[in-house]
């Protein structure tokens, strides 16, 4: 039996409500799957290799691209709500029964709303650097957070060095070993995000953010174990969000890592396996 890894699982599909969704599969099979969310924009090849054959030693893994992302076809819905209930399809296709499920960025905003609409499907969930509806600073993209997509690079993937990593000498030097593992894969690699998804997904990011009355009210609805993790300086979902949710979510617990940014599991990634295993491993016991 092949064993694959982050950098040779092959790309698979499953159709579901008109979707081909694009996914990966890897890891020691036999317990419940894990199955992680992307942050903006990103596709399977956006997650780090040591994060997730780290998580895999221990348990299956599941990347896929949600709607309209990179290789999975489709259109990328305008509201949380609706990607939601796609991924939902898409766990579902693969006739799975329960999952734990993790969030990164727009991605947690995803595993709230799988775990809100399908709670029978999720075990335990991971929440990281992202936040609750009409959390502070998330009614449009932070300053920060414009200044840093709006800027030039000369080289794309640098981009990642300012949205993940803070400018501390250590955290970016963390940010250059990331981008080296980032690039391990070289076959079958996913094509970047097209035109398309940017806008969609600022589109719902906005819905997401708006103002309502009492906005924290539905986390008490998330009844799962839940783990959120953030650094202690994330400048594209302010770190303060993660507080909302830990106090919010009836059975949740907070981890704020050091001189970190919005992408502290990248710059702990031994860390961040550790902390997310021994969770994962107690809600299984």
């Amino acid at each position: 039996m092949t064993t694959y890894t982050n950098q040779t699982a092959p790309t698979q599909f499953v159709e579901a409500k008109g979707i081909r969704f694009a996914y990966r599969r890897f890891g020691k099979s036999g317990g419940v799957p894990l199955v992680f969310n992307m942050h903006f924009t990103g596709t399977m090849d956006h997650w780090d290799p040591l994060v997730t054959d780290g998580l895999a030693a221990t348990r299956e893994v599941i990347l896929f691209n949600n709607a309209g992302v990179s290789s999975s076809s489709g259109e990328v819905p305008t509201t949380v709500e609706e990607m939601g209930a796609n991924a939902i399809s898409f766990i579902k296709a693969l006739g799975l029964k329960q999952v734990d499920v993790l969030g990164f960025s727009i991605g947690g905003f995803v595993a709230q709303e799988i775990t809100l609409q399908a709670p029978e499907l999720v075990r335990g969930l991971v929440l990281v650097g992202t936040g609750p509806r009409n959390g502070e600073g998330m009614a449009s993209l932070t300053p920060e957070a414009q200044k840093i997509f709006g800027a030039t690079y000369e080289h794309p993937d640098h981009l990642w060095l300012s949205v993940f990593f803070t400018p501390s000498e250590v955290s970016q030097a963390a940010g250059r070993a990331y981008l080296k593992r980032f690039r391990l894969r070289t076959g079958g690699r996913d094509p970047e995000a097209n035109e398309k998804v940017a806008p969609a997904q600022l589109e719902a990011l906005a819905k997401w953010g708006a103002m309502r009355e009492n906005p924290f009210d539905y986390l008490k609805a998330i009844r799962q174990p839940t783990l959120v993790i953030n650094g202690d300086n994330d400048v594209i979902i302010y770190s303060i969000n993660s507080w909302i949710l830990q106090q919010n979510i009836p059975n949740a617990q907070l981890i704020i890592y050091p001189d970190a940014n919005h992408g502290s599991q990248y710059q702990y990634p031994e860390r961040f396996v550790r902390h997310v295993s021994t969770f994962l491993s107690e809600e299984g016991a």
